[in-house]
């Protein structure tokens, strides 16, 4: 049996791989003579790859030598420059319903708006592939899995963190998910949220206008930075406590990726509860913040239409406590 690194140059620059969820490029220089390609490709990356996926990725025209595409069982001279191109594995895209019992603030035949509870993934994911909001739309409404739209977030407008409750929007048919999307592009849906800050912001009114990327060295959280995508926050203060937690409303403007948490820690006033961007001693068991409001135009009739959420019995027992302390 060929030993791992027979036939290979092991040294800096000779070969080159990124795994990820992307296609995954890899590069290696052959050193001996009279080896089959299939067996060193097996050789270098070791059980990554079977025999029979490696022989598919040669037949398909995915490994090339020196730029050249050859056939599978040619020996080689030596000296040989080895490039791999091996694409993602196919994702599952089964989403299974199910009845999970929702709270219903509107439907009709094209739309569906939802109170969603802190702790429900909107979505499935790594992690999460079933108990999601999206199992739970296509249980109740079955004609959403007809869509032709990523099948995981079908459905799905615009998304809420899992720790974040209030009003979501859902589209039933592929027409209505179209005509609202483009109101979202557009900046005309109003989207107005409840959250709890644990230090006071400097003003009773303020503008946040500070774009937003992925943070580079930690893919789940997002950073202010000129280089990101332009993202517009307008708060409002409605009571301060005296420990100094601040209850505010938050205008959307724009919808980032956890915007209201960052741009909020951006100006020193991080949201309660918040384990990512905000305080290390967290002192609530979820992070303060609620879809209060959202108002849109109706996707086939054209009219406004605006709904809002209360704020949870935990939410409001917490806020009864910081005002008796």
């Amino acid at each position: 049996m060929l030993d791992q690194n027979e036939g290979i140059v092991n040294h800096a620059g000779s070969q080159r791989e990124q795994v990820g969820e992307m296609t995954q490029h890899i590069e290696f220089t052959v050193k001996k003579a009279g080896e089959r390609l299939d067996k060193l490709i097996v050789a270098h990356v070791g059980e990554r790859l079977t025999r029979t996926q490696i022989q598919t990725l040669i037949r398909e025209g995915n490994v090339r030598v020196n730029g050249e595409i050859i056939k599978q069982g040619i020996k080689l001279k030596g000296g040989e420059r080895i490039v791999m191109e091996v694409p993602p594995a196919p994702v599952d895209e089964t989403v299974i319903p199910e009845p999970i019992p929702l709270t219903i603030l509107y439907e009709d035949a094209d739309i569906a708006v939802i109170d969603k509870p802190a702790g429900l993934v909107v979505h499935p994911g790594v992690g999460n592939e079933t108990g999601t909001l999206v199992n739970a739309i296509l249980d109740r409404y079955p004609e959403i899995a007809e869509m032709d739209y990523a099948a995981k977030r079908r459905g799905i407008v615009h998304r809420l963190d899992k720790d974040t409750s209030g009003v979501i929007l859902i589209a039933r048919r592929a027409p209505a998910m179209q005509r609202l999307m483009r109101q979202f592009a557009a900046r005309t849906v109003e989207k107005v949220y409840i959250a709890l800050t644990e230090k006071s912001p400097r003003t009773n009114v303020g503008r946040i206008d500070a774009a937003l990327a992925r943070d580079p060295l930690n893919r789940r959280r997002m950073k202010v930075t000129r280089a990101g995508k332009p993202a517009i926050s307008e708060f409002k203060v409605i009571e301060r406590f005296k420990d100094g937690k601040t209850l505010i409303s938050v205008k959307l403007l724009t919808g980032r990726t956890h915007q209201i948490r960052v741009h909020m820690a951006f100006i020193d006033a991080p949201l309660v509860g918040d384990k990512v961007y905000g305080f290390r001693k967290v002192r609530f068991g979820r992070q303060f913040l609620h879809a209060a409001k959202l108002c849109f135009d109706h996707p086939r009739t054209g009219e406004r239409m605006c709904f809002e959420s209360p704020l949870p019995a935990n939410l409001e027992s917490f806020l009864d406590n910081l005002r008796r302390s």
